[in-house]
């Protein structure tokens, strides 16, 4: 029986960085999982469409799915335009829904793995203080995961570490610079908590103009990578449980 085909389903952005970033991770994807078919669909703006994917892979005769969210909290994506896209799928294909990838440890890490990219060390870590700057929500529960990753962080040495949105939530990522600073930290660093390119991570970026050091958005990282082929794992046993029923 052949392993359920993951996938990707990403938002989509008229940042072509945005498309790039997303097909170098699902490369990373497939080099660490050569015996597993793994496809890209976008919401909106890049192609091929979620839509197009699922019917191209029903027309080959593929019957089993994992639809993998490339997102970082479950807010309005991940509850309704995703559930309504795959609703509207080729009614011979077997589909499931994974979680998201975030939270999780090794995103934490992915994180960190930034911000040494960018010029800090370990031993940085007591004296920095420490933006988490992600996209921003209206959604409440989306807000409180951000919350709690950025006190979950704070335990693991860092000087201080607060949360920060590019829209729809405050405090904006200039304010947590900020606060930062007359909080006494002798430095500060922005870890973009994003997946890819594109306008918010760069109204995140400019919202860094204050700080010491600004890390690259997450993109291809192995942490990433990893995390997504989780939530395939713990998606994809209830799919085949339902193949043999």
């Amino acid at each position: 029986m052949s392993a359920p085909v993951i996938l990707v389903i990403a938002h989509g952005s008229r940042d072509p960085r945005h498309a790039r970033t997303v097909h170098a991770l699902v490369r990373r994807v497939r080099s660490l999982r050569p015996d597993v078919r793994v496809e890209t669909g976008f919401l909106d703006f890049n192609v091929p469409s979620v839509q197009g994917v699922l019917e191209s892979l029903a027309t080959e005769g593929v019957r089993d799915v994992v639809a993998l969210p490339l997102l970082l909290t479950r807010a309005f994506h991940a509850k309704a335009d995703i559930p309504a896209v795959l609703a509207d799928a080729p009614p011979r294909l077997r589909i499931r829904q994974a979680e998201v990838l975030g939270p999780s440890p090794l995103l934490l890490s992915a994180l960190e793995r930034r911000l040494y990219e960018a010029g800090l060390s370990p031993a940085d870590k007591s004296s920095t203080g420490v933006v988490l700057a992600s996209a921003g929500s209206s959604d409440p529960e989306a807000i409180a995961v951000i919350a709690e990753i950025a006190r979950e962080w704070r335990h693991t040495g860092w000087c201080a570490v607060r949360p920060a949105f590019a829209s729809a939530s405050l405090p904006r990522t200039e304010d947590a610079v900020r606060e930062l600073r007359e909080l006494g930290c002798a430095r500060v660093a922005v870890a973009p908590y994003v997946l890819a390119p594109g306008f918010l991570p760069d109204r995140i970026a400019r919202g860094a103009a204050g700080a010491d050091v600004l890390a690259d958005v997450l993109g291809p990282s192995p942490e990433v990578a990893r995390v997504l082929l989780e939530r395939y794992e713990a998606a994809r046993v209830p799919v085949l449980a339902a193949v043999g029923a």
